[in-house]
């Protein structure tokens, strides 16, 4: 399989996620690069400074700094390439009806997908 992106931003707070989701990315040669951030707080702030230009990130929702969703929130305000949009993936263990509307709702959101990511969730993103 090809590779799909150049940069992938894997941002989520669990140190074992974040190995079983980069594992299933690189042998499913996803993206050149992945970066694991385990603070989104982080993560936005190397955005903002332009050390950090994802094509495409997997977000996690219930992380204690800052929620997937308050994220998102600060993510919007970042000066974007809207010629080229970042595709943002929520990847979550979230059962909550109202994450996965929350999810489908938001405009920067391509997907939820249920943890763990598998080999057959990652054939079937939307490209």
């Amino acid at each position: 399989m090809p590779v799909r992106y150049k940069i992938c931003l894997l941002i989520d707070d669990n140190y074992i996620d974040n190995f079983v989701t980069r594992k299933i990315l690189e042998s499913g040669n996803f993206a050149e690069k992945i970066i694991v951030q385990q603070s989104p707080v982080d993560a936005l702030a190397a955005m903002r400074q332009g050390l950090l230009k994802p094509d495409v990130i997997f977000l996690d929702i219930r992380m204690p700094a800052m929620t997937g969703f308050e994220f998102l929130e600060e993510y919007d305000k970042l000066d974007l390439d809207l010629e080229n949009p970042v595709k943002i993936f929520m990847l979550s263990s979230s059962l909550d009806p109202t994450d996965m509307n929350n999810s489908r709702n938001s405009r920067h959101v391509a997907q939820f997908i249920h943890k763990p990511l598998t080999y057959e969730a990652l054939e079937e993103l939307s490209t």
